[in-house]
C-alpha cells in the first residue's frame, strides 16, 4: 500500500466538496511526473491525505482512499475548461487522475507551520525547496503522524 498527499485549492475542490459527493476523479493535474505516478504507482486501496493549498489556511484537512488509480481526466476534452488540452484526444488522452473516496475530515487542520516544525517530516517532498508537485507519495509514518495531528 502507498500513502499519498494530494493538494487542491479549496476554491476549486475542497474536502467539504468531496464529503458531499462521496467519490470524485482528481482532475486538472497537468504535470507529467504526477500523471505518471497516478498511472504507474498508485493502486486501488492506497490512502491519501487531502491538502488545501493556495488559500488563507493551508494544510492537511482530511483523508481519502483511492478507488481507481488512473481514470481519463475529462477536463482535457472540454474547450471551456481551464484544463483543456487541444493536443489530447479521446483515442490518445494525455491526462489521468485517480478516483478518490471521502474517508474523513479532520477536526483540526494540520497547518504547514506544524509540518515544517516537526522533525518527522524533514524529508517530506512538500517541504523541499522548489517543489511544485500537487500529488506525491509520503511514508506511512508521515501519514500516521498527520492523521494523529488532525484528529
Amino acid at each position: 500500500m502507498n500513502y499519498w498527499l494530494l493538494k487542491s485549492e479549496p476554491t476549486e475542490f475542497s474536502i467539504d466538496d468531496l464529503k458531499r459527493v462521496g467519490e470524485q476523479i482528481w482532475d486538472g493535474v497537468r504535470n507529467y511526473q504526477v500523471r505518471n505516478s497516478f498511472r504507474d504507482v498508485m493502486k486501488v486501496g492506497d490512502k491519501a491525505l487531502f491538502y488545501h493549498s493556495s488559500c488563507k489556511e493551508i494544510g492537511v484537512v482530511g483523508e481519502m482512499e483511492v478507488v481507481l488509480p488512473s481514470e481519463v481526466d475529462p477536463t482535457q476534452f472540454d474547450s471551456k475548461s481551464k484544463y483543456f488540452d487541444a493536443a489530447s484526444t479521446i483515442d490518445s488522452p494525455r491526462w489521468f487522475g485517480p478516483k478518490v473516496r471521502f474517508v474523513s475530515k479532520f477536526s483540526t487542520r494540520v497547518p504547514l507551520s506544524v509540518i515544517r516544525s516537526d522533525k518527522r517530516f524533514a524529508n517530506m517532498i512538500l517541504l523541499r525547496t522548489g517543489n511544485r508537485l500537487s500529488a506525491f507519495v509520503i511514508t506511512k509514518e508521515e501519514y500516521d503522524a498527520l492523521v494523529q495531528f488532525g484528529r
